[in-house]
């Protein structure tokens, strides 16, 4: 299913286009279309969020346009798999990869749902008066460039546990209605603040503006390291298929996901070993193997370096 969406929100058209209830705040998804809910509160045009828990039994794209926001400029923050999967009798639901997605309005105007996955996720859109009121006295290259970057930019980091925390406070509001919409503001910025302070904690260089282009390269590399982990990356090859220097494919990877390209390859290689070895049982060797690992001493130490302990003593914790 295909929603164009038009507006400060993609809310309205969602609930038009699945035929969803809408009680209060909350719009619950219908049950011949999934399950769950979407919720949200806006502050005037410098803040809105929107809350997703919920899964879908069909593929859904939205796209919106949202002329009420050009004239300023907005940042959205969006982080994905910080609630608890939701538990669908008789159905097996993927997890949402848990991330922290920071681009721009344009870059934010496609959303992918595919069916069959537990989404959970809270999404933050802020103008950049707003986050410069906020973090502007921050001395950082990398802070000043989301602050201040003319262009387009995407950066994806790692999910914290103090975020996860923050997120579900703002899933189960511990307070009375009346107060509901100033708690979620003031867990929207203590979101931010986790966020920034990750922020800091990156390389020191300043972000650059990208193509919308260059953008869609870039994940489409991302999407071939993850699909065939067993084999290490050809980054000359890769850089040739996306129509870009080898140099400016390491430069645009590096800023987006904060490592490098055969970095951020080991570093999912390592991600998909631990799940092999926790969820589904696979031995040490079967695990190592089936990774592109002829060596399993090398695999045991690189897997050691990544998660603080030899793949034998995880697989049995």
């Amino acid at each position: 299913m295909k929603i164009l969406a038009n507006g400060p929100g993609m809310m309205a058209d969602f609930v038009r286009a699945l035929g969803a209830t809408v009680r209060g705040r909350f719009i619950h998804i219908p049950e011949n279309y999934g399950g769950g809910f979407l919720t949200g509160f806006s502050w005037g045009n410098e803040l809105r969020v929107m809350i997703r828990n919920y899964h879908l039994n069909e593929d859904v794209l939205v796209e919106w346009t949202n002329e009420a926001m050009e004239e300023q400029e907005y940042v959205v923050l969006m982080l994905s798999g910080v609630f608890p999967p939701i538990v669908q009798p008789g159905v097996k639901l993927l997890p949402e990869r848990a991330n922290v997605l920071i681009c721009t309005q344009a870059v934010s105007a496609i959303i992918d749902m595919p069916s069959n996955t537990s989404f959970g996720s809270v999404t933050i859109s802020v103008s950049r008066q707003y986050l410069n009121q906020l973090f502007g006295n921050i001395d950082y290259p990398v802070v000043a460039s989301v602050l201040q970057a003319s262009g387009n930019f995407v950066l994806e980091m790692d999910i914290s546990s103090e975020m996860i925390k923050t997120a579900n406070e703002m899933l189960h509001v511990p307070v009375p209605e009346s107060l509901e919409s100033h708690y979620c503001k003031l867990k929207c910025e203590e979101l931010l603040c986790h966020i920034f302070a990750l922020l800091m904690q990156r390389e020191a260089v300043p972000i650059g503006g990208m193509h919308i282009n260059d953008i869609k390269a870039i994940y489409a590399v991302k999407t071939r390291l993850q699909s065939n982990l067993a084999e290490p990356p050809n980054i000359a090859a890769l850089a040739r298929e996306m129509g870009m220097s080898e140099p400016k494919l390491r430069k645009l990877f590096k800023q987006t996901f904060g490592k490098g390209v055969f970095e951020y390859y080991q570093f999912m290689r390592m991600e998909k070993a631990a799940r092999l070895l926790r969820e589904k049982r696979l031995t040490v060797s079967e695990v190592g193997y089936q990774l592109g690992f002829t060596n399993l001493s090398h695999f045991s130490r690189v897997f050691e370096q990544h998660n603080g302990m030899k793949p034998k003593k995880y697989s049995a914790i």
